[in-house]
């Protein structure tokens, strides 16, 4: 069932919401890096028509919608100011299972707010929303990303040998998960000092890239 209801998360320092209309120019800024977009879906500079139909479209759905991509805007709490955005797409034939995925402004990386965000968003996924499982995939040359999901707890489950045809070459992937009990079972853990860059990329792509 969609959590229609979807209000907000909050962590320490940041909180998801939905997207709103004034996101746009910020939300178009930090995709047209082209430190950002190397290894994501979508080329740099990214369209700023694709950003109004990408917040457009978000506004229209709910999470936790089976088959569908919801990405959550992460906003820090002492100003309001949009440094990124978490993703979870509910596998269509399954919705106990889910996949991660992250991206996080140039001049806020390093600074743990990935790690902070996606924690709060793995909280919501296997508190409220009873997932079972939860995979995130991302590119093999993106060590910082991937530190960001082994810090989060998940564990490597596979390097898939050039799965992705990404931007005119075969790119390799790595698939981390983890599951419900083994998320329980973590100790309660700020992130305020974990370094972090960069994103996770869903193994499909998302809403409007």
């Amino acid at each position: 069932m969609t959590d229609e209801a979807f209000a907000g998360l909050t962590a320490p320092r940041v909180a998801l919401r939905r997207f709103q209309p004034g996101d746009v120019d910020a939300f178009v800024r930090y995709r047209s890096a082209p430190e950002v977009a190397r290894y994501q879906s979508w080329d740099a500079p990214y369209p700023a028509a694709a950003g109004e139909s990408f917040v457009r479209e978000m506004m229209t759905r709910h999470p936790d919608t089976a088959g569908e991509w919801f990405q959550f805007a992460v906003v820090l709490r002492a100003t309001g100011e949009l440094i990124g955005d978490c993703a979870a797409g509910p596998h269509g034939d399954d919705v106990r299972q889910a996949e991660l995925g992250f991206t996080i402004a140039p001049r806020y990386q390093g600074r743990g707010f990935a790690t902070e965000a996606a924690r709060c968003l793995l909280d919501y996924l296997f508190g409220a929303r009873r997932k079972h499982r939860v995979v995130a995939y991302c590119d093999a040359r993106n060590a910082a990303s991937a530190g960001v999901l082994e810090r989060l707890g998940m564990r490597r489950e596979g390097h898939l040998r050039e799965s992705t045809w990404a931007k005119g070459e075969w790119t390799d992937d790595l698939l981390y998960a983890v599951l419900d009990h083994e998320w329980a079972a973590q100790p309660a853990a700020g992130s305020a000092s974990d370094p972090d860059r960069g994103g996770a990329r869903p193994g499909q792509p998302g809403p409007a890239e």
